[in-house]
């Protein structure tokens, strides 16, 4: 089926790609690839990611964005066994799919959500709710017990819990949040799931290089992102904030905080860059930035993972040719399964010290 194109001119001439008007579409709905897409739907959205990703690619991602999401979960160990867990929604009857993948993580159907919701094993935070995209970023930090561990932009908690039941209670784990409220609510989030022995800080990360200069040997980086990834056309709360500021102003955000992220990581350590964005800018782009803005202090280490949704990564933007080592990230498709994602891990095999200046 032929796609719609609405480009008035060549959108790669903007710095962000966006075509410079919007459709003449009707305003009721727009049809594309045989399903309605909402007319609160961005065009601006549609019209450059047909262009990022080609025909074929961009059709997966609609079909991904009108997909019933399954419902991820993974056992918390801090309150349990992963044998317990499993026993436990078995009691009560949840139809459950166990992760063929990570032995302590499973799903249930769209339809089966709330049944999960109300189990004993969910309300007694045995269970916690995690989509499977949010659960890698924390799989390839390879932690161990005894590691120092900074989370840089650590609410609402999930991959701290995940962090902190693969720790001991006496590691030191440092979960850094900037906004008070948030800062609150992640610290009861941690207590309610076994991990109140977190140090939470409220801080600014793109300053706590400047406090921990290469003292963590792991970090992890889930950056705010535009969260394109995780749109759904049956909720516009999910898309209604998007624009092409949005994506500008996180990738200054981005940038900063990963400069922060490398210089408080010592050598020897690893850096998981993460975001549930599409964009280019924020995904290979801030890979590009670092390495180039790095030089031989760091280096991409190829991710293993075997999925369906998992696309090769861009290799060029706006004219501009991303370094060759972005092709060993992790892109992965909103599919089903799973929101879009990007994950890159980073092996630090040099000092930063002096540190560099920040370059935009």
């Amino acid at each position: 089926m032929a796609y719609i194109s609405h480009q008035t001119g060549n959108p790669l001439n903007d710095y962000f790609g966006f075509a410079s008007e919007c459709s003449a579409q009707p305003l009721n709905s727009l049809e594309l690839i045989g399903m309605k897409i909402p007319s609160s739907f961005p065009k601006a959205f549609l019209e450059r990611y047909e262009v990022v990703f080609g025909p074929d690619v961009f059709k997966d991602v609609i079909n991904g964005f009108d997909a019933k999401r399954h419902t991820w979960f993974r056992i918390n160990t801090l309150k349990g066994s992963v044998q317990d867990a499993f026993n436990l929604l078995d009691e009560e009857k949840v139809p459950y799919h166990r992760s063929e993948l990570f032995s302590d993580a499973g799903w249930v159907e769209f339809s089966d959500r709330d049944l999960l919701l109300a189990s004993t094993a969910v309300r007694t935070q045995l269970v916690y709710i995690q989509g499977f995209a949010s659960q890698l970023p924390v799989r390839f930090l390879d932690i161990t017990p005894g590691l120092k561990v900074l989370d840089l932009a650590a609410a609402p908690g999930s991959k701290t819990i995940q962090i902190a039941g693969l720790s001991h209670p006496e590691d030191e784990i440092a979960a850094v949040e900037v906004v008070r409220k948030r800062k609150f609510k992640l610290q009861d989030n941690l207590s309610m799931h076994g991990a109140g022995h977190i140090r939470v800080f409220l801080q600014d990360g793109t300053n706590v290089w400047k406090y921990r200069p290469e003292h963590f040997d792991r970090v992890l980086l889930d950056a705010p992102c535009s969260s394109e990834g995780r749109f759904q056309l049956s909720d516009e709360h999910s898309f209604g904030f998007w624009n092409a500021s949005k994506v500008k102003e996180m990738v200054r955000k981005q940038r900063r905080l990963l400069f922060s992220a490398v210089h408080a990581l010592k050598p020897g350590g690893t850096l998981v860059y993460s975001t549930c964005a599409l964009s280019p800018e924020e995904n290979e782009g801030a890979v590009d930035y670092v390495l180039n803005s790095f030089g031989d202090c760091l280096e991409v280490q190829p991710i293993a993972l075997d999925l369906a949704e998992r696309m090769q990564p861009i290799g060029m933007w706006r004219k501009k040719e991303y370094h060759s080592a972005v092709q060993h990230a992790c892109r992965l498709m909103p599919s089903e399964h799973m929101e879009g994602f990007f994950v890159c891990k980073f092996k630090k095999i040099a000092t930063s010290n002096p540190p560099l200046k920040f370059s935009r």
